[in-house]
């Protein structure tokens, strides 16, 4: 009985008859614990990405989701380390710790520029696989 509209659709033969309505969609710039979030909310298995003017960018679908999350913790600090600690910190990598737990990366350490502190915490925060990033970096007072 729970799948009866489902059965209903398996007979159509028209796109507007297999559809939900209204449209569930997302924004580009959503993140995607955002998308995973909606998705579940609504019960759905694919969410079209639209942007501003309602134009189809692309389409996320569970699986999609999925892959991103697939990495262990291990993995992702090992590229947060790579990608962004060695790259910004080349003087002072040697002084920052990153560890991931469940996809939340902390950052900790002394880094010379504090400058790049924010920009750190970005693009850790844009690796796939990510959901939240606990930056703790530090630098010495400017003379």
């Amino acid at each position: 009985m729970r799948r009866l509209g489902d059965t209903a659709k398996a007979g159509s033969t028209r796109a507007e008859n297999l559809m939900t309505t209204p449209a569930v969609t997302i924004h580009p710039d959503a993140t995607l614990p955002q998308a995973a979030r909606l998705m579940a909310d609504r019960h759905i298995k694919r969410l079209p990405v639209v942007d501003a003017d309602g134009t189809l960018k692309g389409i996320i679908s569970r699986a999609d989701l999925l892959k991103v999350f697939l990495r262990t913790d291990e993995e992702l600090a090992t590229e947060i380390r790579r990608t962004v600690v060695d790259r910004l910190f080349p003087l002072s990598h040697e002084a920052v710790k990153v560890t991931v737990a469940q996809g939340i990366a902390t950052l900790t350490g002394q880094v010379r520029d504090g400058n790049l502190i924010p920009l750190a915490e970005r693009l850790a925060r844009s690796v796939e696989g990510i959901v939240d990033v606990h930056c703790r970096l530090d630098a010495p007072p400017k003379a």
